[in-house]
């Protein structure tokens, strides 16, 4: 007998894309280009290879939730350099904790802060309107009722934590931040993340920030919430924050990320994935660290991602509502029907994009803000992001 809360889980995204699309073909003589799925395509470093090889006697050993001493060293290190934070500030045995990739680390974070019921009533899981779908699933995994704040240009496609009530505040045990967005591409400011902060802590909330796409920047680098929680206090205090290697360092495949911050949260969510997490391989920790003190690898993506919006920005101009994304390398497109443009840009271009509906949700006017939208990744070559977006300006 399935549990009923899961009556209250979204369809998932691509499962709903595929709905959409599977009854119509592509046309004859145009090679399909998927511009739906945020899966980098640039090669992985070499680095991988090499460690992984080195280190392949290493497949034969269980490995420990922990991960290694080196692994998260390495990660405490690569956020001191990147958020200024002091050596103190990290400890790479009480801070850090390896995670197979954000995806699973984000959801099974639920589990752990989520309690029966808080403030009087079912707890709440806030988060952005639209947003990565990772979210909406782990709030209705852990029983509670998602609250969805509205991401919109007129808010900086962050949502406006003033929107709630201090009542619902003390409603919510999770509160999902990420910025860089997705699918919009804002970026928190200092101040937005202090607020978050300091709200977190008021109502003994989880602040949990993904970060994933920190690495993928416009003109300046994206604060981050231990860089808000050290201009505070200097204390992590109810906030955790997920990291990737995934787009940083384009190997998705690795399944490699890590979550840092409060120590009593990492203490805990150590303990739930000691029964219920996977670990990550030797070669792979090692591979990761090696990564971790590279910073190379990250310039590098971030140069090529920033060329491709510069070409999309060329070819589109001001149709569509475009815009640069702060951060973060997905085209947020004001179509005005998201599904319509999707089926149409299928039939008769061969292009898959996610319509923006299918990571917002319809709230209770009957308004889901990614309703108008698609949402284009920009993860392959520049030839094929320029024949991909050629064929979307002609069918739009």
């Amino acid at each position: 007998m399935l549990n009923p809360r899961y009556a209250d889980l979204p369809v998932y995204p691509f499962d709903r894309l595929r709905q959409l699309l599977a009854p119509h073909d592509p046309p004859d003589g145009l090679e399909p280009i998927s511009l739906a799925v945020g899966d980098p395509t640039f090669p992985p470093p070499e680095a991988i290879r090499q460690t992984m090889t080195e280190k392949a006697e290493l497949w034969g050993r269980y490995p420990a939730t922990d991960g290694t001493a080196d692994f998260r060293d390495a990660a405490a290190g690569w956020l001191r350099r990147r958020y200024n934070l002091a050596d103190e500030a990290v400890d790479p045995e009480r801070h850090v904790l390896p995670v197979v990739g954000t995806r699973e680390g984000l959801s099974l974070v639920a589990n752990l802060v989520v309690p029966p019921e808080k403030g009087g009533g079912r707890p709440l899981v806030v988060m952005p309107n639209p947003c990565f779908h990772a979210y909406m699933g782990a709030a209705v995994f852990a029983g509670a009722k998602q609250r969805l704040l509205p991401a919109t240009r007129e808010t900086g496609f962050m949502p406006d934590l003033g929107q709630m009530s201090d009542a619902d505040w003390d409603r919510c045990a999770l509160f999902y931040l990420c910025s860089p967005g997705n699918p919009q591409g804002g970026i928190a400011s200092m101040a937005l993340l202090t607020d978050a902060v300091l709200r977190a802590r008021r109502h003994d909330a989880a602040l949990v920030v993904d970060e994933c796409y920190a690495e993928i920047y416009g003109r300046r680098p994206p604060a981050g919430a231990l860089e808000a929680c050290a201009a505070l206090d200097g204390d992590f205090r109810n906030v955790l924050v997920f990291h990737s290697l995934s787009k940083r360092s384009s190997a998705p495949g690795m399944r490699s990320g890590f979550v840092a911050g409060d120590p009593d949260l990492i203490a805990r969510y150590r303990m739930l994935r000691n029964f219920i997490g996977a670990q990550m391989p030797h070669p792979a920790l090692y591979a990761s660290a090696r990564l971790w003190r590279d910073d190379s690898d990250a310039f590098h993506h971030r140069t090529a991602y920033q060329k491709l919006i510069n070409l999309a920005e060329e070819i589109i101009g001001e149709r569509y509502g475009f815009y640069r994304p702060a951060g973060g390398f997905f085209l947020w497109l004001d179509v005005g029907d998201g599904e319509k443009a999707a089926l149409a840009l299928w039939e008769k271009a061969g292009i898959r994009v996610l319509p923006g509906a299918y990571l917002g949700q319809t709230d209770t006017h009957g308004n889901n803000p990614g309703d108008r939208f698609i949402r284009v990744a920009l993860v392959h070559d520049k030839e094929t992001i320029e024949a991909a977006l050629r064929r979307v300006v002609k069918v739009l």
